[in-house]
């Protein structure tokens, strides 16, 4: 049988997971990406807090140019409030995405905000 694409990532996530823990010295910075929204949260998994969370559905953020350009404003703004809650240095979980389109652009947006992977 033939894998849908859901599954197909789900596989990919779960492995990417075995190799990847997030730890209060470099937690783990997972993003979920919906058709209209995309989500990104910064993970302790020592004690399965998230530290920190951001969205592209925040009143700045929502409806304002691509979803490319949501998906960086939504890193920069992740990167601030981890600023704030001292987090410098991040382990990057992309969920079995492609490292392309929103992901990268969260993930530059990040990058550009202060956030070290």
């Amino acid at each position: 049988m033939k894998l849908t694409k859901e599954q197909s990532r789900t596989r990919i996530h779960y492995r990417i997971r075995k190799k990847i823990k997030g730890v209060a010295s470099s937690p783990r910075l997972s993003v979920f990406r919906s058709n209209k929204v995309i989500y990104a949260q910064i993970i302790d998994d020592t004690i399965s807090h998230t530290m920190v969370a951001a969205d592209s559905r925040e009143n700045d953020i929502l409806g304002v140019g691509t979803k490319v350009e949501q998906a960086y404003k939504v890193g920069q703004l992740l990167a601030e409030r981890a600023k704030e809650a001292s987090i410098s240095k991040v382990v990057f979980d992309r969920s079995g995405y492609l490292y392309h389109g929103r992901i990268k652009s969260l993930a530059d947006g990040a990058r550009e905000g202060g956030l070290q992977f």
